[in-house]
């Protein structure tokens, strides 16, 4: 990343950070940016995220290890990332309408990891995410060894968990990561 691409990117995280005090109180930026400045991969991770739509903002810090976790904050699960079925195993078993790519491929690429349930629901708690879209979350293997993927979203003010197969893919579900720097 270029030095004008990484300023206009800290630009545009702390513009975010500083509309959304909710999402992490007690945090000041020039601590998440020096943490930042320590860590040069985090900005490509973090552009990722920034580039295909998932608008990321830190969502809190763990105690134990000072890490800040940076979280998409998109209201819809974000645009970029949406047509994509569950993993490689769920790509490579499609014979015909195959989409681009899948979730954990992508997410694997950018460096960033996908939501577990408690994530998306502990997300939800800051805000509400997927009116319109879903969201792929991380899936436990025996659901996944027999084909099936977890999704999330929110109706009704509730916050719903569901299954489809790992192959599937749609136009309104992408997937919410969370990258720890």
């Amino acid at each position: 990343m270029k030095a004008g691409e990484q300023q206009a990117l800290l630009g545009t995280l702390k513009e975010r950070f500083e509309k959304n005090v909710a999402r992490h109180r007690g945090i000041s930026w020039a601590t998440v940016l020096a943490r930042l400045g320590s860590k040069p991969a985090a900005l490509k991770a973090l552009g990722g995220m920034e580039a295909t739509g998932g608008e990321p903002d830190v969502i809190g810090q763990d105690a134990a290890t000072g890490e800040f976790h940076f979280c998409d904050c998109s209201a819809e699960s974000p645009a970029g990332r949406r047509s994509l079925c569950f993993d490689p195993e769920a790509l490579n078993a499609r014979k015909e309408n195959k989409p681009v790519g899948s979730v954990i491929g992508m997410a694997t690429a950018m460096g960033i990891e996908l939501l577990s349930e408690a994530q998306y629901r502990a997300l939800q708690e800051l805000g509400e995410f997927d009116l319109k879209t879903s969201s792929w979350i991380a899936t436990p293997s025996d659901i996944r060894s027999l084909g099936g993927a977890l999704f999330c979203d929110r109706r009704y003010g509730k916050v719903f968990v569901y299954h489809n197969g790992a192959q599937s893919y749609y136009a309104s579900r992408a997937f919410r990561g969370l990258y720890r720097v």
